[in-house]
């Protein structure tokens, strides 16, 4: 009798619906998808698209799955990240082509600037894998992870600038111009502060040298981004150097299979209070950068390893926070991705680098980084494509590119150390550049 009525049911009028109802790009179902498209055109026919959060949602959700499941299809390359690489960038060339509508880009620039959902989203992996990991290698992780970025960030500077200086860029210039940008942190972290201090110690105009610094932190990123996804496809090919996702042996996470490991899974109103959690200790970085001009991603990290630490959350608490870990790196990534392309990726600024003496040290110096991370890792017990990817991030644009980077490697557990490497290692990397800029002048 029942499977008289699943028979019929799969033949009667709805069942086509129910079938393409079932097909999706990513999260997104077909249908929705096509809706999603007609209602951002019909708010573009009318002249202006809302900047809230559910054409937010609807518009970069369409668009962040769709590039990512065509970088996804593509034989061969979506083994080296391209699906990360597509959702990107392939929005920052459309709006630069004008392919995108204006009011469209204004919408989406709008909500990813006043939303911050850039920085909810690096909360909630910070805060979810922190509290997902055994507490007795958490900080020895923290403790090792300086080691391989060290090795890394003094042969990526010999090497870069040594490339540059052959190739007759010059060693100041690719010092300062280059080699320093690539690893310092990032757009608002590092090309700013640097120009800024490159204008003071040198003269010129900040605007001026902003625009010199960029194309560096752009292509530095870019292909930060390739090399991740090399390492994961590596990590496929040879399981012994990847702990997927694990810096290092004995790390281990909290269930992921609650059921299935004698745990009950996280009720909503867990899930809920975890999510309350992560924005709490948001708030309270962003607070201490306000009070003190401390780097509010890494006052947030500190708080979450001494709620994982002291036991401030219940075992029920760090499940629910793993569980919006979970969601935000599944359903949130690629679309925040689409938002980056759209809000914060200028493609005119990645084109202004693309001669061949600016990519080949740019390629050397990250290589470099990514190779000496991999090399040294064995030295301090680490998984060597774990550590290279953390050496990946400190050559990122900033946040957008710790996600984009981890999205390429499938390491999203990573981020925590990823912001190591961008906010500490930036900053560092900026302060001693300065420090020696102001000893030795500006480029000629």
């Amino acid at each position: 009798m029942l499977r008289d009525e699943a028979s019929a049911a799969g033949r009667g009028p709805g069942a086509a619906w129910r079938r393409l109802i079932d097909l999706r790009v990513g999260v997104v179902p077909i249908p929705l998808a096509v809706a999603a498209v007609g209602i951002a055109g019909a708010f573009v026919a009318l002249g202006k698209v809302p900047a809230d959060l559910p054409m937010g949602i609807a518009v970069l959700a369409t668009g962040g799955f769709l590039c990512a499941e065509l970088g996804a299809r593509i034989p061969g390359l979506n083994r080296l990240g391209l699906a990360a690489i597509l959702a990107t960038f392939l929005p920052s060339w459309l709006v630069y082509a004008g392919a995108l509508p204006q009011p469209l880009v204004k919408s989406i620039s709008d909500f990813t600037d006043q939303s911050n959902v850039l920085y909810l989203f690096i909360a909630a992996v910070i805060v979810g894998s922190i509290l997902g990991m055994d507490r007795r290698v958490l900080i020895a992780g923290f403790v090792k992870i300086f080691v391989p970025l060290i090795t890394g960030s003094l042969a990526a500077f010999a090497v870069g600038c040594g490339v540059g200086t052959a190739l007759g860029l010059g060693f100041r210039h690719t010092l300062f111009k280059v080699v320093a940008p690539i690893m310092a942190g990032g757009v608002g972290e590092g090309a700013i502060p640097l120009s800024i201090g490159y204008a003071q110690l040198g003269g010129g105009r900040q605007g001026d040298l902003f625009a010199e610094v960029l194309p560096a932190v752009m292509l530095g990123s870019l292909t930060a981004i390739l090399f991740a996804g090399m390492l994961n496809w590596a990590g496929k090919r040879w399981p012994s150097l990847t702990g997927e996702g694990r810096l290092q042996p004995g790390e281990a996470d909290v269930p992921l299979d609650a059921p299935a490991a004698g745990v009950d899974a996280p009720s909503p109103q867990t899930a809920g209070a975890a999510v309350v959690l992560v924005v709490t200790l948001y708030l309270l970085g962003a607070l201490a950068q306000r009070l003190w001009g401390w780097p509010g991603p890494v006052v947030m990290l500190a708080l979450a390893v001494l709620v994982k630490l002291g036991r401030l959350a219940t075992p029920d608490l760090e499940l629910g926070a793993h569980a919006n870990y979970r969601f935000f790196r599944a359903c949130v990534t690629y679309p925040l991705l689409f938002a980056i392309g759209v809000a914060k990726t200028p493609w005119e600024k990645l084109a202004a680098a693309f001669n061949a003496p600016t990519v080949i040290t740019i390629a050397a110096t990250v290589a470099t980084l990514v190779g000496a991370g991999f090399l040294v890792a064995r030295f301090v017990g680490m998984y060597p494509i774990e550590a290279a990817i953390v050496n990946a991030t400190h050559s990122g644009q900033g946040g957008t590119g710790d996600v984009a980077i981890l999205t390429a490697a499938d390491r999203m557990a990573l981020m925590p150390f990823a912001q190591i490497a961008t906010r500490i290692g930036g900053a560092i990397t900026v302060t001693l550049i300065l420090i020696v800029f102001a000893r030795l002048g500006a480029p000629a």
